[in-house]
This record gives structure tokens, sequence and C-alpha cells, in this order.
């Protein structure tokens, strides 16, 4: 039977070194389970934001179909996480990639 998924190369590495993973046990088991409890927690904030800024994050996240708080949540923690990008800077540094070439 053929695969559904495309495995990424990290995936591929994990099935096939499956047989080296031990079990954790004991403290470490715990410490590492309050890590992912800590890291899965939300925490309710409040935010001032201007009235054009939240009128066209809705928009988008109409665009995208997903609620509001989950597009704004997903833009901080690509930001916090270094996955946020300015086009704008992408594309300046592509085209200086490109006149550096040639």
């Amino acid at each position: 039977m053929k695969d559904i998924y495309e495995l990424t190369e990290e995936e591929r590495n994990i099935e096939n070194e499956i047989e080296n993973f031990t079990t954790v046990k004991g403290k470490k088991r715990k410490d590492i389970e309050e890590l992912i409890d800590t890291a899965k927690k939300n925490k309710a904030i409040s935010l001032r934001i201007a009235n054009y800024d939240l009128e066209k994050i809705k928009e988008r996240a109409n665009r995208e179909g997903i609620p509001y708080q989950t597009l704004i949540t997903t833009i901080l923690h690509k930001y916090v996480n270094n996955q946020l990008y300015d086009k704008n800077e992408v594309l300046k540094s592509i085209r200086l990639l490109r006149e550096n070439a040639i």
C-alpha cells in the first residue's frame, strides 16, 4: 500500500531510529511531562489594539477561515520563535542575492 503522507527528513530519521529510543521513567519523565503541560497552557490576556488593525486582522482571519484570536496567537507564536518574516525583507534579500550572483 502506498504511503498517504510524505514524511519530512526529521520524521524519516525518527522512524529509522525508533528501535534506539528508550522509555523515560521517574523524575526525568515527570519533569518532561510538566514541561509539556506548561507549554500547552494558555493564558488569557487583555490587549489594546487599534480599531483599524483589529478590523484588518478579522478580515484576514475570515479569508483564512480561522477565528481572529487564533490568527493573533499564531502571529505571536511565529514572532517569538523567529518564524515570522517580513515579506519585503525577504524579497530584498532575494534581489541582493541575485544581483551578487551575476
